[in-house]
């Protein structure tokens, strides 16, 4: 798996969330959103998208946006390369 293309790909998933509203988010909880996106050479990656509370004992809380992405080949299938962000309710 070529680490920097698949960092770039993950970012520019990232992204999206990011753009989105903390309201917007919030209602994503519970619902990974998984997508496939096609890199050079004609590798298939699949990205996989989850929101959650940071910390679940405190509503309103900040969120983590957690993305992961692989190749579908056995070693990045175990340890795919993933990045998060956390968003506050003010949407910093």
């Amino acid at each position: 798996m070529d680490k920097s293309e698949t960092q770039k790909i993950l970012d520019t998933e990232l992204l999206q969330f990011h753009a989105m509203s903390y309201e917007d988010l919030y209602q994503q909880i519970g619902s990974p959103h998984v997508v496939h996106r096609m890199g050079a050479n004609s590798v298939l990656y699949t990205i996989e998208v989850e929101v959650f509370l940071d910390n679940p004992r405190v509503l309103g809380g900040q969120l983590r946006v957690l993305a992961s992405i692989d190749d579908g080949g056995f070693l990045s299938a175990l340890s795919p390369l993933s990045s998060d962000l956390i968003i506050d309710a003010d949407g910093s």
